[in-house]
């Protein structure tokens, strides 16, 4: 019962994973992202040592369909597991087990893949496409943000009983290896994509003062004096 992106900006390299989920903290379950290796992302019914495994293959340049083929081979329940993976140079492989709850599918783009299960139908992967694609120009954590929410908007998960929310949500952009430039999550929230895209916004305020100031603590003003000096509208 989840969908997500996972993406390599053509202008820049960064690499991207976009995840939400009626499931709570789904962002504390995102250990497959290595920027000089790639993405690897697995849902559905999750065997987690899959994402890792898939990031030392990728770094050591093995192909995302190699790779595919290796964690399948090492997996006995493979049919169970909903797999995306990306490599550096933006090469893709996709896997959609038939023992995903349906609706699931995955669609493979220009460097990116859209994938989800338990979803209202093939539309909520055309709204992450739609999403995703709408302004390329626009820094690759957005471009996650509105895949999610193209997602959402196209009717999300479904369950048994009806309509599933969004309970947790997060996207991670990587464009150095020891560390995310970007690592937004919201870990229960009733409507966690809008929670999310505040999240983001807020973070995006602060981001050149938190990297700036590790850089020359000696010129660097107080959080405190940061945020007096922010217009009032940006406060959150």
């Amino acid at each position: 019962m989840t969908f997500s992106i996972i993406a390599r900006c053509p202008n820049t390299g960064r690499l991207g994973l976009g995840v939400t989920t009626f499931s709570i903290a789904a962002g504390g379950r995102c250990e497959g992202i290595r920027f000089g290796a790639g993405v690897c992302k697995t849902q559905a019914y999750v065997k987690r040592d899959n994402d890792l495994i898939a990031l030392e293959l990728l770094e050591q340049g093995m192909a995302p369909a190699g790779v595919m083929a290796a964690l399948k081979a090492d997996d006995p329940d493979h049919d169970w597991r909903q797999i995306a993976i990306i490599d550096r140079e933006g090469r893709t492989a996709a896997h959609t087990g038939p023992g995903c709850r349906p609706w699931a599918g995955h669609h493979e783009g220009d460097g990116f893949v859209a994938f989800g299960n338990v979803l209202a139908g093939p539309e909520v992967i055309d709204g992450i496409v739609a999403g995703y694609l709408r302004d390329p120009a626009a820094e690759l954590e957005f471009r996650l943000l509105a895949a999610l929410e193209g997602g959402r908007d196209a009717g999300g998960q479904i369950g048994t009983d009806g309509h599933l929310p969004e309970r947790s949500a997060a996207i991670f952009v990587a464009s150095e290896p020891d560390h995310f430039d970007i690592d937004a999550r919201v870990d229960l929230h009733d409507d966690a994509v809008t929670e999310l895209r505040r999240v983001l916004e807020e973070f995006k305020i602060y981001e050149k003062f938190y990297r700036d100031r590790g850089h020359r603590p000696d010129l660097a003003m107080s959080q405190a004096e940061f945020v007096a000096s922010l217009p009032k509208k940006a406060v959150a």
